[in-house]
């Protein structure tokens, strides 16, 4: 087993350690610390906030999605943050050196520097494979932004609930048939039958193993979207079966630029896509295949899952939020 212990922000609450083992995803673990001196994280609550198709220095306002981002963090207290995927538009970093990085990123800030406070769980979407897709995994990107942790698949241990980032861009086969006259970086996924079957198979362990109260997967490509891109056909067929075998309770992806919660017919899974934290797709909304749908919205925003022991709610943040939890109506109220 090898560990060790990463830099990071002054997050209230929570150390961050990682360990990786031969064959299995690296685990980040984060450990219930005092807060205030006194208190506990260790409450039983966990909260976190979900945005993803953010990374375009600056165009079409994420600056004002950092903003309601920080607002609801610091009120929820929560713990760190998910991306989605698609960090850099529109062909992710040329290198680690790439000015992109800092030209996205620090556009958050003078919105709102709560947003400095949270760690920021990154996975790679499919614009981020058309650069240099090990870039954003570089340990000399977390030197210039201790904020910043990005891996192709890994699983962050939270003590509530485990939460596995799974790679799913490679198991899309459209990217490796036709390319649109892009290119993608496909090093180190090549021979691509054998990088899909060993990472399903720790991703299949990991899930099976957990002992967690929450089981949560996030991933870049919708299994179930009524968005443009609609379900991904690879992953109803790989990677659902796996996830319902295994009681997963969350699947979470961005991919589609909206947000939305279809919770599924024949499952406990609840399906959440978060993809507009910069450009929204107004309108574009499939008609069919609508059944489980609890909320669509198609302008800018980001999603807030908090879990407690016994229930999950979340809060699905636009010009307002939603509050709901499984079997339980939705209750709308201003972000203001």
């Amino acid at each position: 087993m090898r560990g060790v212990t990463l830099s990071q922000p002054n997050i209230p609450g929570f150390c961050m350690s990682s360990s990786l083992q031969s064959g299995e995803l690296e685990r980040v673990h984060l450990k219930a610390q005092p807060r205030n001196g006194n208190s506990s994280k260790g409450d039983g609550f966990l909260g976190f906030l979900v945005v993803g198709e953010w990374g375009r220095k600056g165009a079409f306002n994420p600056s004002r999605v950092a903003f309601q981002m920080g607002k609801i963090g610091e009120k929820l207290k929560i713990d760190f943050v998910v991306s989605t995927g698609d960090n850099f538009y529109d062909n992710g970093l040329n290198s680690q050196h790439d000015p992109a990085f800092l030209q996205s990123l620090q556009i958050q800030e003078p919105a709102n520097p709560l947003v400095q406070r949270f760690v920021t769980f990154y996975l790679l979407g499919n614009h981020d494979y058309r650069g240099d897709a090990a870039a954003q995994s570089s340990p000399f990107l977390r030197q210039i932004d201790s904020r910043w942790f990005c891996l192709r698949s890994f699983i962050v241990n939270a003590e509530l609930a485990e939460i596995i980032f799974v790679d799913n861009t490679p198991l899309v086969k459209s990217y490796f048939l036709n390319s649109d006259n892009h290119t993608y970086d496909w090093h180190g996924i090549i021979p691509r039958k054998r990088y899909i079957t060993n990472l399903l198979k720790d991703v299949e362990c990991a899930l099976r193993e957990s002992i967690a109260k929450w089981k949560i997967v996030v991933g870049h490509h919708a299994i179930r979207s009524i968005g443009f891109h609609s379900d991904t056909e690879e992953l109803v067929n790989y990677l659902l079966p796996i996830l319902k075998a295994n009681n997963v309770d969350f699947y979470i992806n961005g991919h589609d630029h909206c947000l939305q919660h279809i919770s599924d017919t024949d499952s406990r899974i609840e399906f959440l896509t978060s993809g507009a934290g910069s450009k929204a797709w107004r309108g574009d909304m499939k008609k069919q295949r609508r059944e489980g749908l609890r909320f669509f919205y198609d302008g800018h925003l980001f999603n807030c899952p908090n879990l407690m022991p016994t229930l999950p709610f979340m809060m699905l943040t636009a010009p307002f939020c939603i509050l709901g939890m499984r079997g339980n109506p939705f209750f709308t109220h201003p972000c203001s």
